[in-house]
């Protein structure tokens, strides 16, 4: 049996939307995932939890705009502590325009909301369970 994949999900900066963070965190959790939600967090704490936690998976969610700031924030975090293992995300609304941006900063995956969360674990899984050499627990 394989271990369950461990997902940081918060939301960036002062976003105040957060039910559709929410909803995914419990879909996720549903799907036999370990997530900790973090709520409403800045790059630091959120690159600091996936660290502690020992995270698979960094999850962000917007609607705030500041997707193309605070995210790329977070990758570059992320990678300056060596975390270059750890699948980045990021669900909201996201004009189309800036998706291309920000998978060129260092996100795995944006997910829109038309995006089924079926599809976004789907994905999760096999970019996880699809390792080579899966990360220790």
């Amino acid at each position: 049996m394989k271990r369950p994949i461990k997902v940081i999900i918060a939301k960036l900066g002062l976003d105040i939307h957060w039910r559709g963070a929410v909803v995914v965190a419990k879909f996720l959790k549903d799907a036999g995932m370990e997530v900790i939600y973090l709520g409403n967090q800045f790059p630091e704490e959120i690159v600091n939890a996936a660290l502690e936690e020992s995270a698979d998976v960094v999850a962000l969610s917007t609607l705030g705009g500041n997707h193309l700031t605070l995210g790329p924030k977070v990758v570059k975090l992320l990678r300056d502590k060596g975390l270059n293992d750890i699948l980045v995300v990021m669900g909201g609304v996201i004009p189309p325009e800036d998706i291309p941006v920000l998978k060129s900063q260092g996100f795995d995956e944006i997910f829109t909301p038309h995006t089924s969360l079926q599809k976004a674990a789907e994905f999760i899984r096999e970019r996880i369970y699809g390792r080579e050499e899966p990360r220790k627990a």
